[in-house]
């Protein structure tokens, strides 16, 4: 009951976790515009890279992670993709 009056308040560990998620929110948009990659863009290759790998397996599209990191010198895609099942015929 504590927890929740503390979450509700924002005080405790559950501000710094608000804070953290925010964080990674603007690390995202930055990244994303250092890529020249819109978030329309990044929501369609998404699309794109779920229509092509569901020919081959069903995954979990619900639990898809799709974001771009970057490094000092480059950009890359990181994909987390749950996958259910190999279809074993295409």
């Amino acid at each position: 009951m504590l927890e929740w009056l503390a979450r509700l308040l924002g005080s405790g560990d559950h501000s710094k976790d608000s804070k953290d998620m925010a964080k990674e929110r603007l690390r995202l948009v930055l990244v994303q515009d250092r890529a020249l990659l819109s978030p329309g863009l990044l929501e369609k290759l998404k699309e794109d890279i779920v229509e092509v790998l569901s020919k081959y397996m069903e995954i979990d599209e619900q639990s898809l992670e799709v974001n771009l990191d970057s490094s000092d010198e480059s950009v890359a895609l990181v994909a987390n993709i749950p996958v259910k099942s190999v279809k074993r015929r295409i």
